[in-house]
């Protein structure tokens, strides 16, 4: 048989497994079935198709090509994903970034990432064109819902101007689709690039745990420049099931069960501060809801919402999901018959990955003992971006080292003790922050806590608990916990120091900014 390169492009293309041809697949087969759920509107498996290679013609035409970098600023909108859709149709590589950092903080990421265009909304566009003013390699801005400006274009514009569409590119599957920037909590951003494999595997983790069909309906509350985010939604690339996107803004419970109520949502995914609003609300369990899979992740659970999940949504699995974005991100599940029996547990490891427990010398510790999670796998990003000393720190004797503490029991589940970190060494002692902050949790007049160090003279650190009250009228006092302290924790682990506040500083990823902690409180 002779092989025609030419003759053979479509066949060889249509063979890689990734989200642009998943797209088109759906667009092919059920060209009219919905996709995208979006403030009441649909958006069809055609529309979502075209849109996106029109968008890629537009970058196109403006000399964006195989492995370039183009960052998207902008709230959740379905453009969003048609902009990630064109530029990695194109072999580009997208890079979503966080909308509440600052001029000088996004354009730190762009002189990282050596992007040159940027894709924004009308609400983001004055962020945006600021960091332009300090990025003048960044020489075309694409706006959604609106331009104004010199080298401002409006996403709808650009879509039906006309003009030559792009040549169709054989992409592989190892080939970078994303570069998502760590969320900086103890430092500098670091670029995780993330293949079309990795997300491929993502999708399949996703799609085995959380019992996901054609006939799902998914509802995704997440930041889109969060993996938890784009990673949720891949499953549905693959499934062709329709999802519905919700608008981003101050988290409100009652418009999210309004919301999941009116389009009968029947998966979740909420970080646990979300979910533990949800449950506090007063109508929760009077919804007709059609919930059948909760999941959560992104930051630690406490019992007590774990608990109250449970009695809110006794109908739905509970399903924790553990990870973080150098694996694309799921590491660990814990099943929903398996959430009451191992309350606390994020689970097991996967099925698709190898993971150890280790020690600092990377010797495996027993079952019971506490060590640092390392992992092997198709789902682990191919490296950091720009910074090859990180990537080999990173992947130290052959293994991605997450940075997690953790023990696991003999039935092979994942308790996660503490960032690595995060512990702090008090007179000798290893104290996990994570377990610490579990108890204080459980204090009924505690709405949220977290735990820092602080320098001690005598015992080297000590542990501050930084907290918020249910009641922000209400007072707490060192002395008024401690009764409460000794009934649930070893001496040695009490904060020696207590810090009241009006609510805990987070990211957009739900997680308690410590960086932020320690610079206020550390000392």
């Amino acid at each position: 048989m002779t092989f025609v390169p030419g003759a053979l492009d479509e066949p060889v293309r249509s063979r890689r497994n990734h989200w642009n041809n998943q797209i088109a697949t759906h667009a092919q087969m059920r060209p009219e079935a919905v996709a995208i759920r979006y403030r009441g509107e649909d958006i069809t498996w055609k529309q979502f198709h075209e849109r996106s290679q029109r968008f890629a013609d537009a970058l196109a035409r403006r000399g964006v090509g195989f492995g370039d970098r183009v960052l998207i600023l902008a709230l959740n909108h379905p453009q969003y994903l048609e902009a990630v859709l064109g530029i990695t149709a194109l072999g580009a590589i997208a890079v979503p970034v966080n909308f509440r950092l600052t001029p000088p903080e996004v354009a730190y990421l762009v002189a990282d990432s050596g992007a040159t265009a940027i894709v924004t909304d009308s609400v983001l566009q004055p962020l945006a064109l600021g960091v332009r003013a300090q990025a003048p390699a960044l020489n075309t801005v694409f706006v959604i819902g609106g331009s104004t400006g010199e080298g401002v274009l409006g996403f709808e514009d650009v879509l039906t101007e006309g003009g030559e569409s792009h040549t169709p590119l054989d992409i592989p599957e190892d080939t970078p689709a994303l570069i998502m920037y760590t969320s900086g909590t103890t430092g500098s951003p670091k670029g995780a690039i993330l293949t079309h494999s990795n997300l491929n595997s993502q999708a399949l983790t996703c799609i085995r745990a959380m019992d996901l069909t054609p006939d799902t309906v998914g509802f995704c509350t997440s930041p889109l420049f969060h993996i938890a985010g784009l990673g949720s939604l891949v499953p549905y690339f693959v499934l062709g099931a329709r999802f519905v996107l919700h608008p981003l803004g101050a988290f409100d419970a009652t418009e999210f069960l309004d919301a999941v109520e009116a389009e009968q949502a029947t998966a979740a995914f909420c970080v646990p501060a979300q979910w533990q609003l949800i449950c506090e609300e007063p109508t929760v369990k009077e919804r007709n809801l059609a919930l059948r899979m909760l999941s959560w992740g992104a930051a630690p659970a406490s019992d007590s919402v774990l608990r109250a999940m449970a009695d809110c949504f006794p109908q739905a699995q509970n399903v924790a999901v553990f990870g973080q974005t150098e694996m694309s991100p799921i590491t660990c599940v814990l099943e929903g018959k398996d959430a009451l029996r191992k309350l606390g547990s994020v689970g097991r490891v996967i099925p698709t990955i190898a993971a150890r427990v280790v020690d600092d010398e990377c010797n495996d510790v027993a079952p019971g003992e506490i060590g640092e999670i390392v992992y092997r796998g198709p789902s682990l990003m191919l490296g950091y971006w720009n910074k090859p000393e990180a990537t080999a720190e990173a992947f130290s004797g052959g293994w991605f080292h997450s940075g997690d503490l953790v023990k696991q029991d003999e039935d092979g589940f994942v308790w996660v003790v503490d960032r690595k970190k995060d512990m702090i060494i008090s007179g000798g002692e290893n104290i996990y922050c994570a377990e610490v902050e579990n108890v204080l949790f459980a204090h009924p007049k505690i709405h949220e806590a977290a735990v820092i160090g602080r320098a001690h003279e005598k015992w080297g650190e000590v542990p501050v608990a930084v907290v918020a009250l249910a009641d922000p009228a209400d007072t707490l006092t060192l002395e008024e916990l401690e009764p409460f302290l000794n009934e649930n924790l070893a001496r040695y682990k009490h904060p020696k120091h207590l810090v009241v506040v009006p609510e805990l500083p987070r990211n957009a990823s739900g997680k308690v900014v410590k960086v932020d902690l320690r610079k206020d409180y550390s000392s």
